[in-house]
């Protein structure tokens, strides 16, 4: 991205990508996929290297980045006053006149993330915005909630106005190999979403090998997920680069087989600029331009959205800033 990017970025192509309807279980390619664990270790400690943007490219790609981030907020102490205040710093992420320097305007973040009764509050706080809000469900974050209870929290979701719904999969169903129970428990959220899309958390960290996570990737893109997601961000192991590796490469695999593009989503202790540029290349390197728009990529994060708008008065400014300054919420 180019300096003239930068100064245009805010203002995103509207692509229709016709969305991921899915396709019948195929056991035997879910079978034939294989995971080189050693490989893909010694693949992703070679990405924070492998790309170096500086200046006016460096401010391009975390603008871009600030565009991808679906904004969280997911403690027990949310209040409707934070997420109002969360839902006010998604519509103008970039202090103003750090805005103005840059030649940027209008941007915002991708989402605004939130628990099913805060839904109601965020809807209002961005209406008018294009802002989506994502509501995380089915039990979340363990996902071990009786089964209509968790289809039905979906479809109370999308009731109250949440546009996007971010499930929770069984992960005992991965660890026992019960492909078919994982595709059918998919399918089922996919149906209750109806318009609204699902982004599929497969809580990497508690599957137990990289292998699983491909054929859990490719079990729920299969089963229509429109996004596949490393965590819930509860774990103890959250977005990692060889999960994300692994990931990317499945979702590369299912559109060249199918021609259908699913979006990816790491979430959880991604929390510096310099991560997020890493995982900007990585989406580049492995699946090219098309997937460094928010309606195929986000970040699932919150403190991050703080450190880039920190680098970014740097790039303006020539001088770091306290964080308090670019207060979150």
């Amino acid at each position: 991205m180019s300096t003239q990017t930068a100064q245009t970025t805010a203002h995103l192509p509207q692509t229709i990508e016709p969305r991921n309807p899915g396709m019948d279980l195929e056991l035997s390619w879910v079978r034939s996929v294989q995971a080189n664990t050693s490989a893909i270790e010694r693949r992703a400690k070679t990405l924070p290297g492998r790309r170096s943007v500086k200046k006016e490219y460096q401010a391009a790609w975390l603008i871009r980045a600030m565009q991808c981030i679906d904004l969280t907020t997911l403690s027990g102490d949310d209040t409707a006053e934070r997420v109002r205040r969360l839902c006010a710093k998604a519509r103008a992420p970039l202090r103003p006149d750090i805005a103005e320097a840059l030649g940027v305007g209008g941007l915002h973040t991708g989402a605004i993330c939130v628990y099913h009764d805060m839904i109601a509050t965020a809807v209002d706080a961005l209406e008018g915005s294009g802002i989506p809000v994502a509501a995380v469900s089915t039990g979340f974050p363990a996902g071990l909630s009786p089964f209509h209870l968790r289809v039905a929290e979906i479809e109370e979701s999308v009731k109250a106005g949440a546009a996007e719904i971010d499930i929770v999969i069984s992960r005992r169903h991965v660890l026992a190999g019960g492909w078919q129970a994982l595709y059918n428990e998919m399918r089922a959220f996919r149906a209750a979403c109806g318009d609204a899309h699902v982004k599929a958390i497969l809580a990497t960290g508690e599957l137990g090998t990289l292998r699983n996570v491909a054929r859990a990737s490719l079990i729920c893109m299969m089963a229509g997920a429109d996004f596949i997601k490393t965590s819930t961000g509860k774990e103890s192991v959250n977005a990692t680069l060889p999960v994300s590796l692994v990931m990317i490469r499945a979702i590369r695999d299912y559109h060249e087989r199918t021609g259908y593009r699913v979006g990816y989503k790491p979430a959880g202790g991604i929390s510096k600029a310099k991560d997020a540029l890493v995982y900007l290349a990585l989406m580049k390197d492995e699946l090219g331009d098309r997937w460094l728009q928010p309606d195929l990529f986000r970040f699932g994060a919150s403190s991050l959205l703080n450190d880039i708008e920190r680098q970014l008065e740097h790039h303006v400014t020539g001088a770091y800033s306290a964080s308090y300054r670019h207060a979150l919420a």
